[in-house]
């Protein structure tokens, strides 16, 4: 009879974390935005990577795909760099964060599709 409570808490410790990663509901999809600046801050991990960018007097936090999703559609470690010419384009949050759930990113002229 223990195992089972035991079984339980130990499936809610490992879907937890995933249905609070997956919460894309935050973001507005009829609202698209789309800047051209270059990244102030890169973090080119998972589960997601992460650029901020400076727009209209805001530093806006762009949550990307995961590396190994952005790697094969053609968007390596080193293609992000603080200072580089970039467009992004996604959805904001509802609550208002400055943070964004990136949809593509133009890099070296080159259009590469996150979802």
């Amino acid at each position: 009879m223990r195992l089972l409570p035991s079984l339980g808490l130990a499936a809610f410790l490992f879907v937890a974390p995933a249905i609070a990663h997956h919460g894309w509901g935050a973001y507005d999809a009829s609202k698209t935005l789309r800047f051209d600046a270059p990244p102030t801050e890169v973090r080119y991990r998972n589960p997601h990577a992460e650029i901020d960018v400076e727009h209209d007097g805001k530093r806006w936090v762009a949550v990307l795909a995961p590396t190994a999703r952005m790697e094969s559609r053609g968007l390596p470690a080193g293609a992000l760099k603080v200072g580089k010419a970039i467009t992004i384009e996604g959805y904001p949050r509802k609550d208002g964060t400055a943070e964004l759930r990136a949809e593509r990113i133009v890099v070296d002229g080159k259009t590469i599709e996150l979802r």
